[in-house]
């Protein structure tokens, strides 16, 4: 039967559910959104809303003979300035076909990514773990270029995490000197020691002033104008942009909260942070920790390290027992170590479509000036 790509739609609602369920009855843990209207970032209707929109989420499907759902892909295209000019370029997530459960529909997945980089040349993705993904090699073959970047990770409660970490405790022999390190307090010294020589490295104390807000105003709007000539490459981070990303009310189910920071110089906005604190149940990374994430942040780069203070504290005050981010721009990365984080090196893989490679280039020289946060790809959702 032929195939089709067709936008999701209200009356194909009923043919993704039964594609979700041939999924998961085969064993897959994959499916796709029921609802044809994205619950983040919808569309807008055809107006000057539409027209002053920067980003938005979309939906498509793989479509057989008009009947049957056989995979599907989401879009989320953003305008950025690229040295100042602006240019649409466009996360996705997925694909996912039945090619997981059925080799006959394995070919799908290659036929998608084709379809996405029709509709949209400039494509990226953020956060694969590793060149041996086949996703990533895939993506490789057809002439993508990978960027790698760190996780950025500190530990409040150092004997929670040496507890709870599934990602240390990978064996028995681990358990019981980890167990070994969390109860003599020795491990607690240790992590703290090591938290503190990366933060006494940079010779400062920051010391933030922040207040938490309900939404983006036009305070933020100044942010964004005084920072964004600061980068080679950013999305689009306007007050309207940044309330339709972080929503007020209500907040989708999948998210965690996200708290707003606005971060001040002698009671003058400099910069913000989005931050979201969740307690963990059996997480394949971490456990069950109370995991605070740093989603957003933005702000000249001069005011980095001084932001990223505010919104480890909320944090740490609201007891998580570990904070992370992912940050793409080197100068962030250093702001993150001068407030004590671990920068684990290459976790984090952003993959750039050709098209989008020849509109960064050159990228050695761009990439020590591409802002990117967990916000350039699916939001806080899962985190």
């Amino acid at each position: 039967m032929p195939i089709a790509i067709v936008p999701h739609a209200k009356s194909h609602e009923e043919k993704v559910l039964a594609f979700n369920a041939r999924l998961h009855d085969k064993g897959s843990s994959w499916g796709f959104y029921v609802s044809s209207r994205p619950f983040w970032l919808p569309r807008e209707e055809p107006g000057p809303a539409r027209d002053a929109q920067k980003t938005w989420r979309e939906y498509h499907l793989a479509l057989e003979d008009g009947a049957v759902v056989r995979g599907a892909y989401a879009l989320k295209p953003h305008e950025w300035r690229v040295n100042g000019e602006p240019i649409v370029v466009t996360d996705w997530q997925g694909p996912v076909s039945e090619g997981v459960v059925d080799p006959r529909f394995g070919p799908l997945g290659l036929r998608m990514m084709r379809d996405m980089l029709k509709k949209h040349p400039r494509l990226y993705s953020w956060g694969h773990g590793g060149l041996d993904e086949p996703m990533l090699q895939m993506l490789l073959k057809m002439g993508w270029t990978t960027v790698a970047t760190p996780f950025l990770l500190r530990v409040v409660n150092p004997h929670a995490f040496l507890r709870k970490s599934p990602y240390l405790r990978t064996t028995t022999e681990r358990r019981l000197a980890l167990d070994a390190l969390a109860w003599t307090g020795v491990g607690s010294i240790g992590i703290a020691a090591l938290h503190a020589a990366m933060r006494l490295r940079s010779g400062k104390v920051f010391r933030p002033e922040y207040e938490e807000v309900s939404s983006f105003g036009a305070w933020a709007d100044e942010v964004w104008e005084r920072s964004r000539a600061d980068y080679a490459a950013i999305a689009c981070r306007d007050a309207a942009t940044m309330n339709a990303l972080v929503p007020s009310e209500p907040e989708p189910a999948e998210w965690s909260h996200v708290a707003r920071l606005k971060v001040l110089a002698r009671g003058r906005p400099i910069g913000w942070a989005a931050v979201t604190l969740k307690k963990h149940e059996a997480d394949p990374r971490f456990g069950d920790l109370l995991v605070g994430a740093v989603v957003d942040a933005l702000g000249p780069p001069g005011e980095a390290p001084r932001i990223v203070a505010a919104a480890f504290r909320f944090l740490r005050n609201a007891g998580a027992d570990l904070v992370f981010a992912n940050h793409s721009d080197p100068r962030w990365q250093r702001a993150y170590e001068q407030n004590g984080f671990l920068a684990l090196a290459n976790r984090r893989l952003l993959a750039m479509s050709p098209e989008l490679e020849k509109t960064l280039a050159p990228i050695a020289v761009t990439r020590e000036r591409l802002f990117l946060t967990n916000m350039d790809g699916h939001g806080p959702m899962g985190l």
